[in-house]
């Protein structure tokens, strides 16, 4: 049982319905949305609190491709959280490419740095209690029908990690849409890895499938925004089935694996071998580079050495 929780990029999309749907579980006591934008974040309680009925929402601003804006956010959390949800990222855009002053790419700080450092400065200072459930995708495995190749590293070392994360590993040719898959598989190995780190803490890795009514496809290329919003979601996907679901089931995701016991820890939970909807199943019965417990101390390995 869950009375806390807190949800990175609450305002929008998947992680203010995940925010809704907590809210109406009776156990449910606060909700923290940790956004970038105060504006933002403001309208998005206002409208929680009408959807719900509720005023358990509290609002804390933090920017998770910023190290420092997120330890300082970590200072205002005053008493403990149960629950956290890693949901901000996505493929962000035109400056996918770009250094942060981390030494990551901005791809890689947006669904990585913070993240990391919001988990292990809760745990440091004990205001972590129970569960972190980890955004991933199935880019990680691939979907074979859409074109989708599978993550696909040589040696998955500390070094290719790292290249991974500040962009070299992709030469000039920086692909937002190819990365992210690979930054995703990075983040899938810094929780399994934390799984066994911290028994005492479920960490899960969830993906919410392909997701209708986000605005996930706004940081795609303007040809490929426009293919997927008007052709492939609610043309293509329907028909192919198992391709595509509504927003309250990707979210729901989120609220069943931090809430429901048959969801374990260490383990990278999403659709089926070859969809992108419907049940999820663990992914390492098919992409067994999960099960490698070396190649997760790596990627944290990785991770770490873009963290002052």
């Amino acid at each position: 049982m869950n009375e806390s929780v807190l949800i990175t990029g609450a305002n929008t999309g998947l992680g203010k319905e995940t925010a809704r749907q907590l809210a109406l579980k009776e156990e449910t006591k606060k909700v923290i949305l940790f956004c970038r934008n105060q504006v933002k974040a403001e309208d998005a309680k206002k409208d929680l609190e009408e959807q719900t009925g509720k005023r358990i929402f509290e609002i804390i601003i933090g920017d998770v491709s910023d190290a420092n804006s997120v330890r300082k956010a970590v200072e205002k959390i005053k008493e403990p959280v149960d629950a956290v949800i890693l949901n901000a990222g996505g493929m962000v855009g035109k400056t996918a490419a770009k250094a942060t002053p981390s030494g990551m790419n901005e791809l890689a700080a947006t669904n990585i740095l913070g993240h990391v450092i919001l988990v292990e400065e809760l745990i440091k200072y004990d205001k972590l209690k129970k569960v972190v459930l980890s955004v991933s995708a199935e880019a990680v495995p691939g979907v074979k029908m859409l074109g989708m190749k599978p993550v696909a590293m040589k040696t998955s070392s500390v070094d290719e990690f790292a290249a991974v994360l500040d962009g070299t590993y992709f030469g000039h040719k920086f692909d937002a849409t190819q990365a992210y898959g690979y930054v995703k598989y990075v983040t899938a190995m810094w929780t399994l890895s934390m799984a066994r780190k911290y028994p005492d803490i479920k960490f899960i890795v969830m993906s919410p499938g392909n997701t209708g009514g986000t605005n996930a496809p706004d940081n795609l290329p303007p040809a490929m925004k426009f293919m997927l919003k008007n052709f492939m979601m609610p043309v293509v996907f329907p028909l192919m089935g198992g391709m595509v679901h509504e927003l309250e089931v990707g979210a729901k995701r989120f609220v069943d694996g931090i809430s429901d016991d048959r969801y374990e820890s260490g383990v990278f939970y999403a659709s089926k071998e070859g969809k992108l909807s419907g049940d999820v199943v663990d992914q390492s019965t098919f992409y067994t580079d999960l099960k490698n417990i070396t190649f997760q101390d790596n990627a944290d390995k990785a991770i770490h050495r873009f963290i002052k």
